[in-house]
């Protein structure tokens, strides 16, 4: 669903039928005197993954935390599944960029402490933990600490502990950024398969134009402060090709270059 606020591409494949997991309606967002975001409306595809990107200071993460239900917008609202985002809630889980594990703790023990906070009995929860490890490419590490692995092993912990809590929305600020680009572009790839299978929604933030158009069903193009949503892109024809193709088709290219054309005027 395209807003007021939106145009789309036409030589994109755009697609705007669809259902949407989350919603958000006229969001303004205010700190003190600064406006951050501004009358922002934007629509999820449900089982789809979004990324917001822009320039820097744009309001990616002011956005992802409000539909987290860690910050209150000044006006508006964000509706997951039905519901008014109030405070934070099951229905959605945050994949962080600084990994946010608990240094005492197994890799077990991280992936499974959402559903240990959600009173899941122990036998439970760690049979779930061991198969969202599995599924990220740890199996062997269970019982290793966080200091144990590499930064790009502890943001799958991350990843995993997510996904374990059975979150219908998955919230992702920048979770490949602190990465080499080898591990990066394994960890697109394992995400491309986890939007496949996981039928969640993914709200991705990112910095990275060609992160943003190898990963996304839809792009959110953020203006600068007071943010607004500028353009949705939909890619289509290159997201059946294969994971390894994807990069050398010629619509990904073009995007990619359209993008930057779009974003340049806003770099310093």
């Amino acid at each position: 669903m395209v807003t007021s606020q939106t145009k789309e591409r036409p030589d994109a494949g755009v697609e705007t039928q669809f259902e949407s997991a989350v919603s958000v309606k006229n969001i303004t967002k205010n700190y003190g005197a600064v406006e951050a975001l501004r009358d922002m409306s934007l629509e999820f595809p449900r089982g789809q993954l979004t990324s917001l990107l822009g320039p820097s200071g744009c309001g990616k993460t002011t956005l992802l935390k409000i539909i987290a239900g860690l910050l209150e917008p000044t006006s508006g609202e964000v509706v997951v599944n039905g519901k008014t985002v109030t405070d934070p809630g099951p229905d959605r889980a945050f994949v962080f960029q600084d990994f946010a594990l608990l240094p005492w703790a197994t890799v077990l023990k991280n992936v499974a402490f959402g559903l240990q906070m959600r009173g899941v009995a122990t036998s439970e929860r760690e049979d779930k933990a061991a198969k969202y490890i599995k599924d990220v490419g740890l199996a062997g590490f269970e019982q290793s600490y966080p200091h144990e692995l590499s930064g790009g092993m502890r943001q799958r912990v991350g990843l995993a502990r997510a996904l374990s809590v059975d979150a219908d929305v998955l919230l992702m600020d920048e979770p490949f950024s602190a990465v080499d680009e080898q591990t990066r572009r394994k960890f697109q790839e394992d995400l491309l398969n986890l939007v496949q299978h996981e039928n969640k929604t993914f709200i991705f933030v990112t910095h990275s134009i060609e992160e943003a158009v190898y990963v996304s069903d839809q792009i959110a193009i953020l203006l600068p402060r007071p943010s607004r949503v500028s353009e949705i892109i939909r890619p289509s024809s290159f997201r059946n090709k294969g994971v390894e193709n994807i990069r050398r088709d010629s619509e990904y290219l073009d995007i990619v270059d359209d993008i930057w054309a779009s974003l340049r005027t806003y770099v310093e």
